[in-house]
């Protein structure tokens, strides 16, 4: 069973950056990886994706402009970069792989398993 491992969250003040990473625990070939945020009392959110051989990117509109998401494939890594963080940003922080080796930008959490513990983000206003 691979499971994934996040890191990289912590407590910044609001227009502040943080990168996540997600490190799986064994080689996942061909399969996408997602990053999801689940706030307290709300349904876990897409916040963006990669495919793991084209490099194909997907991202949430509400974060398009503020995050980007990147691989390494010799480390099996898969990056969160977010700048100008805000406080509407605080959730924790999952990372995924699809459950399908085609993926097309499909957002539904259904549609990733694997999943890991996540990492807490607090933005301060």
């Amino acid at each position: 069973q691979v499971q994934m491992v996040e890191s990289g969250g912590g407590l910044v003040q609001a227009g502040g950056s943080l990168r996540l990473s997600c490190v799986a625990s064994a080689r996942v070939f061909s399969y996408a990886r997602g990053w999801f945020r689940q706030a307290p009392g709300k349904e876990r959110q897409f916040v963006a994706a990669i495919t793991w051989s084209g490099g194909s990117t997907y991202y949430a509109d509400s974060v398009k402009d503020r995050v980007t998401i990147s691989r390494d494939s010799a480390k099996n890594t898969v990056y969160l970069q977010m700048n100008s963080l805000k406080p509407e940003d605080t959730a924790v922080y999952y990372c995924a792989a699809a459950r399908g080796r085609y993926y097309t930008g499909d957002q539904d959490p259904q549609s990733f398993g694997s999943w890991g513990q996540g990492t807490q983000v607090t933005v301060s206003s």
